[in-house]
């Protein structure tokens, strides 16, 4: 796929995987609209880009904020879906705030950002959505209440959008990432195997969004162990991933 003279909406563009993916876009030509609550770091990001782009700051948990943004569109080629929050949080430590937030942002705030979009793709039979999931969607894991069920509703969201939109002219896309170095796995105490920095995953989204895949998994290895687990009995899965 060529990016060259195509506008795309990132959403959650401020930080990692977000930032590191705006700059391979803009460098493939792609004219970028910016998007996510720090308009500030989305200056800073707007002007390091070596391409074309406009900052729309929202907040994507508000959904007069989203539609404000929305408002400003104007017949874009597609939309990544890259926003998210993350809290560790063991069942045993409720924290009702935070698992709403994480389902609030990572899981409703597609369908916010979907509303903005996807009357103009229908009308025209052509756009590409692409939406981030994670390994942690796979299946349910210990400490990740919030996380692991916002991320497998995104995933599912994906699904359905591609059984629906797979013989039109929109392309439906999802990414599954594992483990990416960012302000937010920091908050992680447990050891984290193939961890990635987000250059590296943002390499891995930009080949996936050029192919024609629906679905891409990575880091590869790592990502076997999540997608073979659905395969498990839940007495051998909940004893070898608690």
């Amino acid at each position: 796929m060529n990016f060259e003279g195509k506008k795309y909406w990132l959403v959650g563009a401020s930080e990692g995987l977000g930032r590191a993916l705006a700059l391979r876009m803009s460098q493939a030509g792609a004219e970028l609209i910016l998007s996510a609550r720090n308009s500030q770091r989305l200056v800073e990001l707007s002007a390091d880009l070596p391409g074309p782009s406009q900052v729309l700051a929202m907040d994507i948990s508000d959904t007069d904020s989203v539609a404000r943004a929305g408002g400003e569109l104007r017949d874009i080629d597609g939309v990544v879906f890259l926003a998210g929050v993350y809290w560790p949080m063991p069942a045993k430590d409720w924290n009702g705030a935070d698992a709403l937030a994480m389902a609030n942002i990572n899981f409703t705030g597609a369908f916010r950002v979907l509303d903005q979009v996807m009357e103009q793709f229908l009308s025209v039979d052509k756009g590409h959505i692409v939406i981030t999931g994670s390994l942690s969607g796979f299946r349910g894991l210990p400490r990740s209440i919030g996380y692991s069920a916002s991320k497998a509703g995104v995933m599912a969201l994906a699904e359905s959008l591609y059984a629906d939109l797979r013989t039109t002219g929109i392309r439906v896309q999802i990414a599954n990432p594992g483990f990416i170095k960012t302000r937010l796995t920091e908050k992680n105490s447990f050891n984290m195997p193939f961890i990635m920095s987000a250059d590296e995953a943002a390499d891995h989204m930009m080949r996936h969004m050029r192919s024609t895949r629906f679905k891409y998994s990575f880091p590869t290895l790592f990502s076997w162990l999540f997608r073979s687990s659905q395969f498990l009995p839940d007495w051998l899965y909940y004893r070898i991933f608690s």
